[in-house]
């Protein structure tokens, strides 16, 4: 029962870590050909195409993530004969590897959407 409750402890604190990892990247700017264009005009479109993008919560997709890869790290280490190592490196692999992909989806609807607006998006 310790050892449950470690791993539990751990697990909290990958995802946790993972959610910072992921969050380090997120939300650069979209680079876009601002020749020609009313700057005012744009700022507005950039902030309802970054409003389209709010409901894709990246700490959730790293959450969902680091909970699927401790379960396949724990497998993995139940091979090994290190259940906890193995559940700890895989968390902190699906946190990753989840958030970031959450992160790309975030930036991807806002290029999407500016470039549905007309404006030439370069990135």
């Amino acid at each position: 029962m310790n050892e449950r409750k470690s791993l539990l402890t751990s697990l909290m604190a990958l995802a946790g870590s993972g959610i910072w990892l992921a969050g380090c990247s997120a939300h650069p700017e979209p680079i876009v050909d601002l020749q020609g264009v009313d700057q005012a005009m744009y700022e507005i479109d950039l902030a309802e195409c970054k409003s389209y993008a709010e409901p894709i919560r990246i700490e959730k997709g790293a959450a969902r993530g680091a909970v699927g890869g401790a379960v396949i790290g724990a497998a993995t280490g139940a091979i090994s004969g290190n259940v906890a190592e193995g559940a700890g490196y895989g968390g902190i692999w699906g946190a990753v590897r989840y958030g970031e992909e959450a992160d790309r989806d975030k930036r991807r609807v806002v290029r999407r959407c500016l470039g549905g607006r007309g404006y030439r998006v370069l990135n």
